[in-house]
């Protein structure tokens, strides 16, 4: 790890104190997340690693078919909450930068959302691909920069942007995961959009504009995509 210790307490704070101070997603995985875990294949006695896990939705879903999970996230409240969710699973408080488990261990490895939050993106890449069976699979969704609506100045980032975010494109981020032994295989949208929990969001006259954006985020080619799934394996 080669950053100082006080700055992933300064995320860390902003995620305890912050970001996971609101009701942060305790139900079931959404409808676009289990799409995308279908694509997964069997999971069943296979080990599965979340890097940054949040509340652990995602891996609850893979426990619930028949995976044994594992996951690690800065924040103390996130994890404190996937241990009360998850007691058979294993979880650490701590960055992506240095990860507490073993080498070659896990047959997936998924970074949902939050690579771009990273202060050492190749070192975390790194980690991941140290961790993975050399069969492994990888799944992380990153946003784009040439996401159209943010090119046209209508789109600034996410709330998260407070403790850090980049975004790049996907030519940038192919080369990130290049550089750290990963293979981009295939890369899927993202259609969180399609969803009236988005859709609703703002004042209701709003709500025509969101639906037609909804609607073309399904159509639009994927480098105009908000974010993306890239799924890969490692370069031998």
């Amino acid at each position: 790890m080669t950053e100082p210790p006080e700055k992933f307490e300064s995320i860390r704070a902003f995620y305890d104190d912050e970001y996971y101070a609101r009701d942060h997603g305790k139900g079931r995985l959404p409808w676009h997340c289990r799409k995308v875990a279908d694509r997964l294949g069997d999971l069943r006695g296979r080990a599965v690693l979340d890097v940054a896990c949040g509340t652990g939705e995602w891996l609850d879903h893979f426990r619930h078919r028949g995976a044994r999970v594992a996951g690690i996230d800065l924040s103390r409240k996130a994890i404190e909450e996937c241990t009360k969710r998850m007691p058979d699973g294993e979880f650490v408080c701590g960055p992506a930068e240095t990860l507490p488990f073993a080498d070659g261990r896990f047959d997936l490895v998924t970074c949902m959302g939050s690579l771009e939050h990273f202060l050492d993106k190749p070192g975390a890449l790194a980690e991941m691909r140290r961790v993975a069976r050399p069969d492994a699979r990888y799944l992380i969704l990153v946003p784009n920069a040439g996401f159209l609506t943010r090119r046209l100045g209508l789109y600034k980032g996410t709330n998260q942007t407070k403790a850090r975010e980049d975004v790049f494109d996907l030519a940038t981020w192919n080369r990130l995961f290049e550089g750290a032994g990963l293979r981009v295989t295939e890369r899927w949208r993202d259609l969180h959009t399609l969803s009236w929990p988005w859709i609703s969001q703002g004042r209701f006259w709003g709500w025509p504009v969101r639906a037609a954006q909804a609607l073309a985020l399904a159509t639009w080619p994927l480098t105009w995509q908000y974010q993306v799934y890239h799924y890969c394996d490692a370069i031998n």
